[in-house]
C-alpha cells in the first residue's frame, strides 16, 4: 500500500496562495478556515530585506500528538499515512487542537449553513447559483472512505466538531493521484505521492536536495518535507490573511 506524503519546494514557491484557494474550493472550508495556509515572511532590515514563503498544510505526522490525545478515537491514522478526523465521532473537546504544534486544526463554531461566505438560502444567491449545491451539502461529505468506512472528507459538516486537511482524501481515494493544492500550484512547488516508494517523484526530490521537516525535534515524524533553506528564527510574518470568525 502506498503511504502518502508531500514535498514542498520553498525555492519555487512564489507565495501566490493559489493552493489556499484551491483547498477552500475542493474541501468547502467555511469562513476563516484555511486548511492550507501560506505564510509570507520578511527577514533582514531595509534595504537588505528578503521575502520568503512557507505553505503549511497538516503535516500528517506518523507520531501524531492529536491522535494520541483524542479520547473517542475520532482522530486516527490511516494505513496510507493520512491523519483523518471522523466528524461523526468527534465530540468537540478540542484536545487535538491543543496538542498539535502546527496549528492546523479548525473548530466549527457555527452551523454549516451559517458558516459560509454567502447565504445560500438568499433568493438573489439562489438565482445566481442556478440551483448549485451549497458547499455544506456536497455529497462527498456523506461518503465513507477507506477500509474503515468513516466519513472524513471535506469540511463544514456540523457545528461543534474539529476539522483539518485530509490530503484531499476524496481525490486520493478516488484515484486522482494528487491533492487540489498540488494540482493547482502554477510554480510546481507542491508535490504529492508515495513516500515509501523509492522511485516516486517525492522520494527522488527528497534525495536530490536538502530537505527538512517542521519541528522535527518534537519527534512528531511529519510526512511533509520542505526543500530549501528553513526560515530563520528572525523572520517576521507579513501580509496576514484578513479573516473574521
Amino acid at each position: 500500500m502506498a503511504r502518502y506524503g508531500m514535498v514542498i519546494d520553498l525555492e519555487r514557491c512564489q507565495g501566490c496562495r493559489a493552493c489556499m484557494e484551491a483547498c477552500k474550493v475542493e474541501n468547502n472550508t467555511p469562513q476563516a478556515a484555511f486548511w492550507m495556509y501560506v505564510f509570507r515572511f520578511e527577514e533582514g532590515e531595509f534595504p537588505n530585506t528578503k521575502i520568503r514563503f512557507l505553505p503549511r498544510p497538516c503535516q500528517h505526522c506518523d507520531n501524531a500528538p492529536c491522535v494520541k490525545v483524542c479520547p473517542v478515537g475520532a482522530r486516527y491514522k490511516r494505513q496510507d499515512g493520512i491523519v483523518a478526523t471522523d466528524w461523526e465521532r468527534c465530540i468537540g473537546c478540542r484536545y487535538c487542537q491543543v496538542a498539535c504544534p502546527y496549528g492546523v486544526n479548525n473548530f466549527n463554531w457555527k452551523a454549516p449553513e451559517k458558516n459560509q461566505y454567502l447565504d445560500w438560502k438568499d433568493k438573489d444567491i439562489q438565482t445566481a447559483s442556478n440551483g448549485a449545491v451549497p458547499p455544506y451539502d456536497n455529497p462527498d461529505l456523506d461518503k465513507p472512505y477507506g477500509p474503515e468506512r468513516r466519513k472524513i472528507a471535506g469540511s463544514g459538516h456540523a457545528k461543534g466538531v474539529i476539522e483539518k486537511c485530509t490530503f484531499c482524501v476524496q481525490r486520493t481515494d478516488g484515484g486522482s493521484g494528487t491533492t487540489a493544492c498540488a494540482n493547482i500550484c502554477p510554480a510546481s512547488a507542491i508535490h504529492f505521492g508515495d513516500l515509501d516508494d523509492p522511485n516516486s517523484k517525492v522520494s527522488q526530490l527528497i534525495k536530490s536536495r536538502r530537505a527538512f521537516r517542521l519541528l522535527e525535534e518534537w519527534n512528531t515524524e511529519p510526512r511533509v518535507y520542505y526543500l530549501g533553506e528553513p526560515p530563520s528564527v528572525k523572520v517576521r510574518e507579513i501580509e496576514k490573511v484578513k479573516a473574521k470568525v
